[in-house]
Order: C-alpha cells, then sequence, then structure tokens
C-alpha cells in the first residue's frame, strides 16, 4: 500500500473567494477536509473527461455540461502543468 499523502493547505479569501467560502461553512476538521476532497475529485473526474468532450459534437447535451464542468474545475483549481505549457 502506497504511503498516505500529508498536505498543508492555507488559502485567504483573497486568492478563491468561491472556494474560500465553500470550505468557511464547514468547522475546522473532517469535514472541511472532505469537502475539499469532494471538490478536488470532482475536479479531477472533469479534467481526465475533458479530452473526450472537445471532440464529441457539442449538439449533445452532456458533452456540453461536461464542457462547463471542465471550465468550472479549471477556474477552481487552476491549470494543470501540462495544460500550462500548451
Amino acid at each position: 500500500m502506497a504511503d498516505p499523502l500529508k498536505i498543508t493547505f492555507e488559502l485567504e479569501l483573497a486568492d478563491n473567494p468561491p472556494l474560500y467560502q465553500d470550505l468557511a461553512q464547514f468547522p475546522k476538521g473532517s469535514r472541511r477536509v472532505n469537502r475539499l476532497r469532494t471538490l478536488a475529485h470532482a475536479g479531477l473526474i472533469a479534467q481526465r473527461a475533458a479530452p473526450n468532450t472537445l471532440s464529441a459534437s457539442t449538439s449533445n447535451p452532456s458533452s456540453a455540461i461536461d464542457s462547463c464542468m471542465k471550465e468550472a474545475s479549471l477556474e477552481l483549481f487552476g491549470p494543470t502543468s501540462e495544460e500550462e505549457v500548451t
């Protein structure tokens, strides 16, 4: 089994107001960590699904939703290192 990752995460309101406000509604501890984990997982799934949605027809409503999720994920979490290079 792989070693667990331990992350110290600091976020100021000015850094990302929507994310800050979403996380601030939970008390310190496991609820806040679980919410961040959920958001990160959803963003990762949206980014991984992005190559499939870029080639899909725009007439497909689900591809439009996936594309919107990718844009929201990029806005929330920022571009990946691959996207910064290209």
